[in-house]
């Protein structure tokens, strides 16, 4: 009986020895991860494949489909009306933290342009834009000796197909003349591009994940809900796209201003008019595969900008508490975060702790003391500081990696960025160029029934015979 116990329990125990030590010698391997959405404790399941993106090793149990992981970096960043001119390269570079390079880039702006009559009822132009995108491929590319050709449109999306065999579909709510490509030789391609007065959205994605796994139905759309709840002013740009099985959505948003009682009210309004209103209808060129259709309907989602909610507390005591960097306290009076509890906006988000000091508002570019207080100085407005600058998420398969702001003196607001791991469901049957792996032990498989019976007469019980038959 004994001997009966032992035979069975030891191939799973050699696989699962097997398969730590295999863990210990990828370079690639993340950890455990036991908070994805599915139970608490629930390691990499039996019959699952986790690989990263980065590298082909796969821990293959399942011929169909198997699970890898993207590092996604989301920032937001109200730019105050200025261009990118200047030393502004040092300050983007220190944002993106490069040193610890993601996969995926997608950069949120507000007030790229100044909010004026001009800019909010003329005519988009499509100049700052371009040079916000033409100094983020410098940044995220320079470092690897690339050049980067001009976007000249401030609507992009990505449709060039360079690999017969990488399906890639992309439509738009409104059909935009596509711009100039980036250089074949730069290590990050831009995905989509879209700009509403002064938001902004920038997505930006390693080309080695391009030539190896299916991106598709990359989409844009933008939601106006500022003035007369119907100017561009405020509200917000999106994009949508899937990665084989997983499905991204991303938003940007600008949303009212004010820290008068009620000004929260107006807030949550507009953050459900952009619910309601953005859409990624299905096109032709979408071919077979359903997509979602709005924000709620993706996998995973990240929504981040300048949501304005402010603090619930009197400026003198919010002061005192960022001067003992007491942001646990100051929390405490957190508007976007009592609002979410309360059940106003946002049921069901998360979003990281916060441990940096509020983003809003700086008395003026180049300065770190924030505007108005006692005494205060003439002309300058009287502002409680506030975290404005916000990056939440929804859906399964997200973990926060890092939450925190860089200290560009560029403008009145300080740049936010968090770091994601995220998990993109690849189904083998529709990506041949994925093969899986062998197993570690093959199994030896007799041709013939004679063949057989003699080694089962002659031979004892192996440890392949038990990992078959497990």
């Amino acid at each position: 009986m004994d001997n009966e116990i032992n035979q069975k329990s030891t191939p799973r125990s050699f696989w699962q020895w097997l398969k730590r030590k295999d863990k210990r010698s990828d370079p690639f391997y993340v950890g455990e991860v036991a908070d994805w959405g599915g139970d608490e404790g629930d390691n990499c399941p039996d019959n699952s494949c986790v690989r990263s993106m980065e590298n082909d090793r796969c821990e293959f149990t399942n011929e169909l489909s198997f699970v890898t992981y993207s590092r996604v970096f989301v920032g937001t960043w109200n730019v105050a009306g200025r261009s990118p001119v200047g030393s502004l390269a040092v300050d983007v570079d220190e944002w993106l933290n490069l040193k610890d390079a993601a996969d995926i880039y997608v950069l949120g702006f507000q007030e790229i342009v100044p909010l004026k009559a001009t800019t909010v009822i003329g005519a988009e132009d499509p100049t700052e834009a371009k040079n916000w995108n033409l100094l983020i491929g410098k940044t995220l590319n320079d470092k690897y000796g690339c050049p980067l050709k001009p976007i000249t449109n401030d609507n992009y999306q990505y449709a060039r197909v360079s690999d017969p065999e990488r399906r890639v579909s992309v439509c738009s709510r409104i059909a935009t003349p596509i711009g100039d490509q980036p250089d074949r030789g730069s290590r990050y391609k831009l995905m989509a591009s879209k700009k509403m007065v002064g938001v902004f959205i920038s997505v930006w994605m390693k080309r080695e994940l391009l030539r190896r796994y299916s991106v598709s139905a990359v989409k844009v759309c933008s939601v106006a809900c500022g003035i007369m709840g119907y100017l561009g002013n405020k509200g917000s740009v999106s994009v949508s796209m899937s990665i084989e099985g997983t499905s991204f959505c991303f938003i940007a948003a600008h949303l009212a201003s004010g820290e008068k009682i009620g000004d929260e009210g107006r807030r949550n309004n507009q953050v459900s008019e952009i619910f309601r209103r953005t859409s990624f209808p299905r096109l032709a060129q979408d071919g077979g595969s359903p997509h979602p259709l709005t924000i709620l309907g993706h996998d995973q989602i990240f929504w981040f900008g300048d949501l304005n909610y402010r603090l619930y507390v009197d400026d003198n005591l919010a002061r005192q508490l960022i001067k003992k960097q007491d942001w646990r306290a100051l929390q405490e009076f957190d508007q976007l975060e009592r609002e979410i509890q309360d059940g106003g906006v946002f049921q069901g988000w998360k979003e990281g702790n916060i441990k940096f000091a509020p983003t809003y508002k700086y008395s003026s570019s180049n300065c770190n003391r924030y505007s108005g207080g006692l005494p205060s100085r003439a002309g300058e407005k009287q502002r409680t500081p506030a975290w404005c600058d916000r990056i939440l998420w929804y859906g399964k398969g997200v973990k926060q990696l890092s939450y925190f702001r860089s200290e560009s003196k560029f403008s009145d607001h300080r740049p936010v960025s968090a770091l994601f791991l995220t998990q993109i469901e690849v189904v083998e049957s529709t990506n041949p160029r994925l093969n899986p792996v062998q197993p570690l032990i093959p199994t030896i498989t007799p041709t013939t029934k004679l063949h057989r019976t003699r080694l089962k007469k002659r031979r004892p019980p192996t440890l392949c015979s038990w990992s078959a038959k497990d």
